[in-house]
């Protein structure tokens, strides 16, 4: 019997949601490793108005989601100080438009919040930025610890998705048609 080629690995798509900029990284298992297929920020332009600069974010995701073709999107949770409500409201416009890019791919969006992503790469839910590359550098094998800091949360909650896909109760599930 003859085989067709192999199907591609399911690519996960991490996303670090911000107003400015909005972190993404695609990763992959391929030969029994995890590989970034690319990793890139979002910019908005600052000085437009709210409604101009959700557009902006929603389509570049828009762009990323149709170049590298993910199969599932891991977001990171909203968490907000009661000093800054203002910031929460305003990052969950930013979300809402990445969940909506998520939602016109068909792709399904889980939710991790920050402090799950460290225990799950680091051990510590409270661990450092510094400690928190170095896990993903080791994790992901790189020459070098990637930055921007939206970038490598971008990868860590890619990897965090990817350890715990599958896993029940694992994370919160937005269902997206």
């Amino acid at each position: 019997m003859e085989r067709g080629p192999t199907p591609p690995a399911p690519r996960i798509l991490g996303v670090d949601p911000g107003l400015n900029i909005t972190g993404y990284a695609v990763i992959e298992p391929r030969d029994r490793k995890l590989h970034v297929c690319e990793a890139g920020v979002i910019r908005s332009t600052q000085r437009r108005s709210l409604a101009h600069r959700v557009r902006e974010i929603h389509d570049g995701l828009a762009e990323v989601i149709a170049a590298l073709k993910p199969v599932a999107m891991a977001l990171e949770e909203l968490y907000s100080h009661y000093d800054r409500p203002r910031t929460s409201i305003l990052m969950g416009h930013a979300r809402g438009v990445i969940c909506l890019a998520a939602a016109e791919a068909g792709i399904e969006v889980t939710s991790y919040n920050a402090t799950q992503v460290k225990r799950i790469l680091t051990g510590n839910g409270r661990a450092p930025k510094s400690q928190m590359q170095q896990a993903i550098r080791r994790e992901l094998a790189l020459a070098k610890l990637p930055e921007p800091a939206d970038i490598a949360d971008a990868l860590a909650i890619a990897l965090c998705h990817h350890y715990l896909a599958g896993k029940p109760k694992a994370a919160g599930t937005l269902r997206v048609p």
